[in-house]
């Protein structure tokens, strides 16, 4: 519960967990997800980008989660010496500072890679501590220049650990076992699904039976990956509820907006890009003539989604608000 003064008039807000968002919706909603500014940018480069976005009322806006990153950097001597950067820094900051300019409902993303059971615990207290109840959990993905995950010494191997994590503390029950009368958190977990299949996973039928699991063990709706072809979301609800997955499943949506992603996206999330986009994008002479195809897929994708009934579109912006804003 947020009070907060416009124009002289004293205003209450009252956050709510995006599972309650969903229970209450009498419609499909909206939500979007962005990253982190870089290292050495402020907060304003934030704001320009999500300024735009207000003003269709999104439900809650997901902030990602950057592991740190190994370089190599040359010392004086000649040798060299390897470092840890984290280039987004900021993630818990963001989502208290996104509550208090638009009071709107922040979800911080949590994951194993490159973070220690402690950090993760550090982390959840203090997003307890702003009163920031929403976490999506992610195993996240290998270090640019590794070829496959390894977890952090002292970290997670998997998402459904760290989710485990977070229930515990659900239950009062901390990493130091000997603490007096330890508070609960009151936080609602969601958690990755694939439309198309995690790239790791053998097939399908195993990558639902994970999925399945993290439900059993607390998560209360999932969030896709990007697709293009609304069917396999379709085919993947489907499939899901078959298999006895019955929480929300929130479709994942992402603009195309560069020749250069035709090979970028299908290499670096492991999803196919439809025969009619790929075409009509192949055409187009400059970048421009790129996003307006972009956005009419989009569009084209969400009226359809709506239409079924989904229950929110979920928007990843990543540094393209205005093609968002154009479909939203």
């Amino acid at each position: 519960m947020l009070l907060y003064f416009v124009n002289g008039v004293l205003c209450l807000h009252h956050f709510m967990k995006v599972i309650e968002h969903l229970q209450q919706a009498k419609d499909t909603l909206i939500s979007f997800e962005i990253l982190p500014p870089l290292k050495g940018k402020g907060i304003n480069a934030l704001w320009d980008h999500l300024d735009p976005l207000m003003e269709f009322k999104p439900s809650f806006i997901n902030v990602t989660y950057h592991r740190s990153e190994s370089m190599f950097k040359k010392k004086p001597d000649g040798t060299f010496e390897k470092v840890d950067v984290r280039k987004r820094p900021g993630t818990v900051g963001i989502c208290a500072a996104i509550e208090n300019r638009y009071k709107v409902d922040a979800v911080a993303h949590l994951i194993c890679g490159g973070f220690t059971k402690q950090e993760t615990e550090d982390a959840l207290i203090d997003l307890n501590f702003l009163g920031i109840n929403d976490v999506l959990v992610l195993r996240g993905d290998a270090p640019k220049n590794e070829s496959s995950f390894d977890a952090e010494p002292g970290g997670h191997r998997y998402a459904i650990d760290l989710l485990k994590q977070v229930m515990n503390m659900n239950n009062g029950i901390y990493l130091e076992e000997d603490l007096k009368n330890p508070v609960k958190t009151n936080f609602c977990a969601g958690v990755a699904g694939y439309p198309e299949k995690h790239f790791e996973c053998p097939n399908m039928k195993t990558d639902l039976a994970y999925l399945k699991q993290k439900v059993e063990a607390g998560a209360e709706y999932v969030v896709t990956q990007m697709f293009f072809d609304n069917q396999k979301y379709f085919e993947y609800v489907r499939c899901c509820r078959e298999e006895g997955i019955n929480v929300p499943i929130i479709p994942g949506l992402k603009p195309i907006s560069s020749k250069k992603q035709l090979n970028i996206i299908p290499r670096t999330f492991h999803v196919d890009i439809p025969e009619d986009l790929s075409n009509a994008i192949m055409k187009c002479k400059t970048d421009v003539d790129v996003e307006k195809v972009g956005i009419e897929w989009l569009l084209a994708q969400s009226k359809e989604l709506k239409a079924a009934g989904v229950p929110v579109l979920h928007y990843y912006t990543l540094g393209k608000p205005h093609m968002v804003a154009n479909v939203v």
